[in-house]
């Protein structure tokens, strides 16, 4: 559920967790009070936007915020102008929104529909998220090298046309090559309206616009599940796909219309970073959901194996790519900020244990608990509502006794929420799925407000979109992980329950991590001094 926040000078961006930006390279003393006093005298601190939907990205916010005020640069834009390229750039965000949360219900008939296993069946999901995951950063790049608006048009088209695409397919094959291509849409899609909101509003107006894109958010992500069930149930998963090619024309329609003229900037793009990190991640997920049990004449030890070594291998390719290239797409300085990793490596702990919960339950849903659709879609709720309606209380709670207070105490409480979702498989649907499901949201709700305001604070300004696009794409790399791993479980009697013990094991991990490597605002403060 998506809810925007103003966080004034004392707030999360530049109040209790500002402590991060200490961490940032070439950040000295003067530079961070230099930082805190634009802070607290422009309005350089702007709503934060949360996300109910797990596998929508933590930090949109920054993507925004990022973006030069068109009004310094002398553009000023109708207001009425404004508001019809925000209504784009909200259909165009909900065609992602509504994909992601209403397929999810959708999948166990998918599944029955083709006749497929868990391994096969997951690359329907996998094979989007793996194209959005490794192109999303360069799908950025693109928007500034040729226009956003253009670029969202094109971005918009071609989600639209694979959409159809996926509606029309006759087979799993058919259908897993056209999420591929929707992926390859999203990774033009997503980046490009959120920057093409920062590029048109001014600071000024900024939170009203970003609020206006929360709340649209938060009716597609906490209504998609519902959505999606009532879709499937009544006319097939198909019609899942079929409501975005009409979202489609009529964001291209409105963006064509009344589009402002678009700046340009130089940019030269990580291809064959892009590219490895792909195969890297595509080879990992292969050889985690393939561990499931052998089928007769099919022993898969060695092509495992050799699938997760070349993966691993790749990503260690990857990382010294990024070192030689003169235009990487994760500059190697971020690995020597020690609160940014932290704050990445908590978030890919804990969205992964969400892949794996939501895929988990869905099939748990229909198939064991024998639910409707629509009724599994609704069983969700819980968790939409209580990130909706308490993150604005808990980011204020944040602001009072700190981010790193509550960046533990989410986590654990989402690990304990995955036990009782995993001891209560045998329980009634309220206590077994209801309970620990809302406890969930309440969880989510205490991370990821401080988690976006973190992230963002632990770098400089002027790199605060390429850290949001960073902390995007690691947990859209979460979702790709987590789906595998639970791909694989599900393929045993006893997948269920272990796999949720899986996530809870990863989500309270990511509290650890966040004990152990996250600098104290005490400690940090000493160092400076």
């Amino acid at each position: 559920m998506g809810l925007s926040r103003s966080v004034g000078c004392h707030g999360l961006v530049c109040g209790r967790s500002s402590w991060m930006s200490g961490s940032s390279p070439g950040m000295t003393p003067s530079a961070w009070q230099a930082k805190n006093s634009i802070c607290r005298s422009t309005h350089a601190c702007y709503p934060y936007v949360l996300m109910a939907q797990p596998f929508v990205e933590p930090c949109s916010r920054g993507i925004i915020a990022a973006e030069p005020c068109p009004r310094e640069l002398g553009r000023e834009i109708a207001p009425r102008r404004r508001r019809m390229v925000l209504a784009a750039c909200v259909l165009a965000s909900s065609m992602a929104f509504i994909d992601g949360s209403a397929l999810s219900v959708a999948l166990p008939k998918l599944r029955e529909y083709f006749g497929a296993d868990f391994a096969s069946v997951q690359w329907v999901l996998n094979g989007y998220v793996l194209a959005l995951a490794a192109l999303t950063l360069i799908g950025g790049a693109l928007a500034d090298h040729y226009g956003k608006a253009p670029m969202l048009i094109a971005g918009c088209l071609a989600f639209g046309l694979t959409s159809a695409a996926c509606a029309l397919a006759s087979s799993l094959d058919w259908l897993i090559a056209c999420r591929v291509a929707q992926g390859i849409a999203a990774a033009i899609l997503t980046p490009s309206s959120l920057a093409l909101i920062g590029a048109t509003y001014p600071k000024e107006e900024r939170n009203r616009a970003i609020g206006v894109w929360a709340g649209a958010s938060a009716l597609t992500t906490a209504g998609g599940p519902v959505l999606g069930g009532w879709l499937t149930e009544s006319f097939g998963w198909q019609w899942v796909f079929a409501i975005n090619p009409p979202l489609a024309l009529i964001a291209v329609a409105l963006l064509i219309a009344y589009a402002p003229p678009d700046q340009h900037e130089a940019r030269r793009f990580d291809l064959a970073g892009a590219a490895v990190l792909a195969f890297a991640l595509g080879a990992i997920a292969w050889a985690l959901s393939q561990a499931g049990p052998d089928k007769p004449g099919m022993p898969k030890v060695v092509p495992i194996v050799m699938a997760a070594a070349l993966g691993v291998a790749a990503l260690a390719g990857y990382a010294l790519w990024e070192r030689a290239s003169t235009h990487p797409m994760t500059p190697p300085w971020l690995g020597r900020n020690r609160a940014f990793v932290a704050l990445n490596v908590a978030t890919l702990l804990v969205y992964t244990a969400l892949g794996i919960m939501f895929f988990l339950l869905s099939f748990e849903l229909i198939d064991q608990r024998r639910l409707s659709p629509t009724e599994a879609g609704l069983v969700f709720l819980p968790f939409t509502l209580g990130v909706g309606l308490l993150s604005q209380p808990f980011g204020a709670m944040a602001d009072k006794i700190g981010a790193r207070v509550m960046l533990i105490a989410g986590p654990l409480g989402a690990a304990l929420a995955l036990v009782l979702l995993a001891v209560g498989e045998a329980a009634s649907l309220a206590i077994g799925v209801v309970g620990p499901i809302a406890l969930l949201g309440l969880s989510l709700a205490v991370l990821v407000a401080p988690l976006t305001a973190s992230v963002m604070s632990s770098v400089a300004d002027a790199d605060q979109g390429l850290a949001s696009g960073v902390n995007n794409a690691v947990s859209r790399i979460a979702q790709l992980v987590g789906i595998a791993v639970a791909a694989d479980v599900a393929s045993y009697a006893f997948g269920y329950k272990v796999g949720l013990l899986i996530a809870a094991v990863l989500a309270a991990g990511g509290a650890i991590v966040i004990a152990a490597m996250l600098p104290s605002p005490g400690r940090l403060h000493a160092s400076n001094q």
